[in-house]
């Protein structure tokens, strides 16, 4: 019976004991040092683009945008019809037939609802009859470049944003 005890603990004393490698997990933030170091080696990350400076509050382009948003507000075809380029028109009218649409403001606003505030647009950048602008503001709170075309001398907003069309083609050479 003696041997028993002495032999359970034995047992018992040596399963207390320590070692110099032991499996627990000890659970500690990393520091911001290796946390920024790790993020940036990591190419899954996103990161955020730098926000550009303002160069100008689009004097040329600002109006019409200002008229797109009005024309919005009060659910004005006629106007909205007058803001958009011949191009762009005709690319509304042939998703609004697909979709069996009828008005123009309404199937704008089904896709982009109309802000509370006007849009704020500002950089604008014109080359010969196109020119390129970015609108802040309801679904664009960080902004995008909104391209813009002069007809029978007026300034014309088109659908197409020189930003998406770059991701588009980025796109297309990575199928390739």
């Amino acid at each position: 019976m003696r041997f028993f005890i002495l032999l359970f603990l034995t047992v018992f004393l040596i399963g207390c004991g320590t070692s110099e490698n032991s499996n627990t997990a000890i659970n500690t933030k990393p520091s911001a040092v290796n946390s920024a170091t790790s993020n940036a080696e990591n190419p899954l990350n996103t990161t955020k683009t730098p926000e550009a400076a303002t160069a100008n509050n689009a004097p040329t382009l600002a109006p019409v945008v200002q008229a797109y948003y009005a024309a919005l507000k009060a659910k004005n075809d006629a106007a909205l019809k007058k803001i958009y380029s011949q191009e762009t028109l005709k690319s509304l009218e042939a998703d609004m037939k697909a979709e069996k649409k009828t008005s123009l403001s309404a199937f704008i606003t089904e896709i982009e609802p109309v802000p509370d505030q006007p849009f704020e647009v500002r950089n604008e950048q014109i080359q010969g009859d196109t020119a390129v602008a970015e609108m802040r503001g309801g679904s664009y709170p960080n902004g995008i470049k909104i391209k813009f075309v002069r007809e029978n001398g007026e300034w014309k907003m088109t659908n197409e944003s020189p930003e998406i069309q770059s991701v588009k083609q980025s796109a297309t050479n990575s199928v390739k």
